[in-house]
């Protein structure tokens, strides 16, 4: 199933959270490298929902942020025939 990816930032928390659903109790998590947390869906295991620690720290790196996943990314409002 194709899903929208929802960016939130919690200021506060300092978190920056991308979504393909809402988190849930059921969802399993799994601490990733670079202080990076993985949300799991508990049956198929994909990657639901990540949320990147000490978001804006870093922005002021020099260096490029890296997620530890695999995306495809499609523009949502066209379909392949």
């Amino acid at each position: 199933m194709e899903q929208k990816l929802i960016f939130k930032y919690d200021r506060e928390a300092d978190i920056l959270h991308i979504d393909t659903c809402f988190p849930y109790a059921e969802q399993e998590s799994e601490e990733m490298v670079d202080e990076v947390v993985a949300r799991l869906n508990p049956d198929t295991h994909e990657v639901e929902n990540l949320e990147v620690l000490f978001f804006s720290t870093r922005l002021l790196r020099s260096e490029m942020l890296q997620l530890p996943v695999i995306a495809q990314l499609q523009l949502a409002n066209r379909h392949t025939a």
